[in-house]
């Protein structure tokens, strides 16, 4: 990979529907134990974060993964709120810094105005239109516009469209509150296959694992669940990108972890498809052993589940629950249509 001399930096502009032009310019240094991506925004720290978190689930398309490096994002202004175009400027400039793209030769002026709805599929969804954008471009400038100029990440270097290769499966979980906002949540697990020597060692299994909209803490929660679950799979690590994203991000506890597995394993084709939904509650002390522990609140997510099961619906429960289900439970769940499993150790299920 050829990396951008660190004294100059890859820049890409865009504009804003104001009309201003603002310019992405983008680092790399080696990572010396920091994060794999800086970005500073003066008074707009939240802004920092989801540049962050763009160019990180953008990355999850590239066939290979070089974590060594951290690449610095530098914006030279502050977008307004809900300002988007910014979001293609970072993630070319992101690829021009590490090396993993160039725009074609003779380019001076790289403008690339573009947002998506779903970076780690590699999608371009649109752009937000300037009050004007240029009539006629100088020699050495080039225009990309996401949408039908450019539809997805792979259109620039003539490639398939990545997400094609990505597989996305969601299984619920019951959301205890104690209240009227008791629900099924549901996670969603989509993965795509790294190249075959994308990733060297189990360790930097958790590197490929992305986890938007989430805190720090359960962001580290679902990469260590995933990499243990893997670990005792075969062929399991090292093969794959992961983004992992929650229908509700703000939620305590560690019961949705069954139904994040079997996503994860539902997803890289390791389990039979129900006929309905997945619905699982469970977590673990040793998922590399494939062991499914207990969790608490059991009578209210029983009856929470019992509440939304339809047709087709498959229950995966702790196999501590067995001999602990209210009488008649069973009968009414499989009246419903629905079928359960109480379950020890996954790959048993």
């Amino acid at each position: 990979m050829n990396l951008q001399a660190s004294n100059s930096p890859a820049i890409c502009r865009t504009m804003l529907r104001d009309g201003r032009v603002l310019s992405v310019a983008a680092t790399v240094r080696p990572r010396a134990n920091r994060a794999d991506v800086k970005c500073v925004v003066p008074g707009a720290p939240a802004l920092a974060e989801r540049i962050v978190e763009v160019v990180r689930l953008a990355r999850l398309t590239e066939a290979r993964l070089d974590s060594r490096v951290q690449l610095v994002l530098g914006f030279d202004a502050a977008p307004q709120d809900g300002e988007r175009n910014w979001e293609l400027a970072a993630v070319l400039a992101d690829r021009m810094a590490r090396g993993a793209w160039q725009p074609p030769h003779g380019t001076a002026d790289l403008i690339a105005l573009g947002w998506s709805d779903a970076w780690q599929l590699g999608r371009v969804d649109g752009y937000d239109a300037p009050p004007a954008l240029p009539e006629a471009l100088s020699p050495g400038t080039e225009l990309l516009l996401g949408g039908a100029g450019l539809p997805h990440l792979g259109a620039l270097t003539g490639h398939a469209d990545p997400g094609a290769s990505v597989s996305s499966v969601r299984t619920w979980f019951p959301l205890h509150s104690g209240g009227i906002n008791d629900t099924l949540a549901w996670v969603e697990v989509s993965v795509s296959p790294l190249a075959a020597a994308g990733v060297d060692a189990a360790g930097e299994e958790e590197d490929t694992i992305a986890v938007p909209g989430v805190d720090a803490a359960a962001q580290l929660a679902v990469r260590q669940a995933l990499a243990g679950a893997r670990h005792g799979d075969a062929r399991g690590l090292g093969r794959w990108r992961t983004v992992v994203r929650f229908s509700e991000p703000r939620f305590t506890g560690a019961s949705y972890q069954f139904a994040l597995v079997m996503a994860d394993r539902l997803a890289r084709g390791r389990e039979f498809v129900p006929r309905g939904r997945l619905i699982a509650t469970g977590t673990s002390a040793a998922w590399h052993a494939g062991l499914v522990d207990t969790v608490a609140g059991a009578e209210a997510k029983l009856a929470l589940i019992l509440a939304e099961a339809a047709a087709g619906d498959r229950v995966l429960l702790p196999g501590a629950w067995r001999d602990a289900l209210p009488p008649g439970w069973r009968e009414a769940l499989r009246a419903k249509g629905a079928s359960c499993a109480c379950v020890d150790r996954i790959g048993l299920i």
